[in-house]
C-alpha cells in the first residue's frame, strides 16, 4: 500500500474515534444520565475535558491531514517531482505527534479518572469515597454512592470507552509516524519505486 493510500486509511478510522471521544466527555457533565443541580457535583476529570480536547479537537487535525494526503497533488521542487510528497509525509509527522499528544492526555486522564473513582454523595457529603481502584474489584463498595443513581456503572463504562479509544488514536498515530518517516525517505509509490 502507498505511503498516503496507508495515511487516508488511518485518518478514516481516527476522525469517528475523535467524534465517539467527543461524546462521551460531554456524556460525563450528566453523571447517570441526569443533569445535575451544582456543576461542583461532577467528577474533577470530566472538567479536564480530555475526549473533548485531545481525544477529539486535537484529533481532528492529523485526521483531516492523514485523510488529505492521499490526493496530495504537489508538483514538486527543484526538478524533483517527489519533493512535495516527501515534505507533505514528513509534515504529517508532526501532527501525527500532536495526535499522539492529545490522545496520551485523554488516555492519562481516563486512567486517573478509573482509579480514583467517582464523586458522589455518600449520606453525608459529596465526595470520592473509594481509594485506588478498590472499587473496581469490589461491587459492595458500590453502595457508598447514594447519589446520583448508577453514577459508578456511567463513569466506569464511559471513562472505559475513552482509555480504549485514546490508546487506539495513540496506535494508530504512532503508525502515522512509521509511515510518515517511510514516505519522506522514500516518497510516495507513486513517485519512487523502493516503497512499493
Amino acid at each position: 500500500m502507498c505511503t498516503g493510500g496507508c495515511a487516508k486509511c488511518l485518518g478514516t478510522v481516527l476522525l469517528p474515534l475523535a467524534v465517539l471521544c467527543t461524546l462521551a466527555n460531554i456524556l460525563l457533565f450528566f453523571p447517570g444520565g441526569k443533569v445535575l443541580d451544582d456543576h461542583l457535583h461532577i467528577t474533577d476529570e470530566v472538567w479536564y475535558f480530555a475526549g473533548i480536547l485531545g481525544s477529539g479537537v486535537a484529533m481532528l487535525f492529523p485526521a483531516l491531514v492523514f485523510l488529505g494526503l492521499k490526493n496530495n497533488d504537489c508538483c514538486g521542487c527543484c526538478g524533483n517531482e517527489s519533493c512535495g510528497k516527501r515534505f507533505a509525509m514528513f509534515s504529517s509527522i508532526i501532527f501525527a505527534v500532536v495526535g499522539v499528544l492529545g490522545a496520551g492526555y485523554c488516555f492519562v486522564s481516563s486512567a486517573i479518572a478509573l482509579n480514583k473513582g467517582p464523586k458522589c454523595f455518600t449520606g453525608k457529603e459529596w465526595t470520592y469515597p473509594f481509594d485506588n481502584g478498590n472499587y473496581l474489584s469490589n461491587h459492595t463498595l458500590w453502595d457508598l454512592c447514594q447519589s446520583p443513581e448508577n453514577i459508578i456503572p456511567w463513569n466506569l463504562t464511559l471513562f472505559s470507552l475513552l482509555l480504549i479509544m485514546s490508546g487506539i488514536q495513540v496506535v494508530l498515530c504512532g503508525i502515522q509516524v512509521v509511515n510518515g518517516l517511510f514516505g519522506t525517505i522514500c516518497g510516495d509509490c507513486k513517485c519512487c519505486g523502493c516503497c512499493g
